[in-house]
């Protein structure tokens, strides 16, 4: 669907700096986009799984499934946009050493080994899709997830084990009890810490909660940066909050969750769909703990579960941000 020819504001100047991974931030960039043309995403870089698993581990880089992803939604809406962002997603068939790498991958990796600079490697990328926005790394280098789960054994559903790795802990059968990062303070992308200082607007979620929105939190010079920065601070809840990494929570639990891995973050609008609020009361006096409002506004897609649509969700931050 191109979104960027429905346009519901004329494009401002506010500077709005989204948080997470995987679909859950290309779903906030599509829609953010059509708010904003001074956009950054700082990705997460703790994926260990399919493609960029490999190469993270051959080549001792920086995941690059992410970022790819946050880049070809920040696509410049033309055809050249569009040919650039259908060849990055482009994913290899067959039996061979390519199957599974997404082409993306590859020409990312290999960009920052001809540069020598990762982040000059993203905007290079970004140049050629003609990325109305900017994509950066939370860290300067890979991460590792750590997690404590019950039950991650389902002949020891009682049994709390570490769990090491995003794909083994988003994957996991049990319940997450708690979550970590090695290395424990990672280098830092200074132009990531730059662009939280100076947003307008911070942004996390959605996303799977343990493996893409809460590693944020979990990089001390970035909470720092979360912590210290002017901007006011926007949390969009998943869809599905009860389901994968987060079974069994409520929309609460996540605010709990995120009080616990971050007792000095302050958050200014909690965004969550309807079918998340069964209790408004009850939501409401979680964010307002957190010192936020609590806006309820429709952002899902008709028919798709766990799905946002860019244009529903637009809307809402719209009524938020503007």
């Amino acid at each position: 669907m191109t979104t960027s020819r429905l346009p519901l504001v004329s494009p401002h100047h506010r500077r709005v700096v989204a948080l997470g991974g995987g679909h859950g931030l290309a779903a906030s960039l599509t829609a953010l986009r059509l708010l904003t043309d001074d956009l950054t995403a700082v990705v997460t870089v703790a994926d260990d799984g399919g493609s960029s698993g490999r190469l993270r581990e051959e080549f001792d880089v920086l995941p690059p499934g992410d970022l790819r992803m946050a880049l070809s939604a920040l696509c410049d809406d033309s055809d050249w946009g569009h040919t650039w962002r259908d060849v990055l997603q482009h994913r290899f068939a067959g039996d061979g050493e390519l199957q599974g790498h997404a082409l993306g991958n590859l020409m990312i990796v290999s960009i920052w080994d001809l540069l020598g600079d990762t982040v000059e490697g993203l905007d290079l990328v970004g140049r050629l899709l003609g990325a109305r926005g900017r994509v950066l790394p939370m860290a300067g280098e890979p991460l590792e997830i750590v997690a404590e789960i019950h039950g991650h054994d389902p002949d020891r559903p009682d049994e709390l084990v570490e769990v090491r790795g995003q794909h083994r802990v988003a994957s996991s059968a049990g319940v997450v009890s708690s979550i970590g990062i090695v290395p424990t303070c990672p280098e830092p992308c200074h132009e990531a810490l730059r662009a939280v200082r100076d947003a307008d607007w911070v942004m996390l979620g959605p996303g799977s909660w343990f493996t893409s929105v809460m590693p944020h939190l979990l990089v001390p010079d970035l909470a720092d940066a979360l912590v210290a920065t002017r901007a006011r601070r926007l949390l969009n809840l998943n869809l599905e909050v009860h389901k994968g990494e987060t079974r069994d929570f409520r929309a609460e639990d996540h605010l709990a969750s995120l009080a616990a891995n971050a007792p000095d973050l302050r958050l200014d609008v909690v965004l969550a769909d309807p079918s998340v609020v069964p209790d408004g009361a009850s939501l409401r006096a979680a964010a307002a703990e957190l010192g936020a409002e609590l806006v309820v506004a429709p952002v899902a897609a008709r028919g798709e579960a766990g799905v946002h649509d860019p244009l529903r969700l637009a809307a809402a931050l719209r009524d938020v941000i503007a």
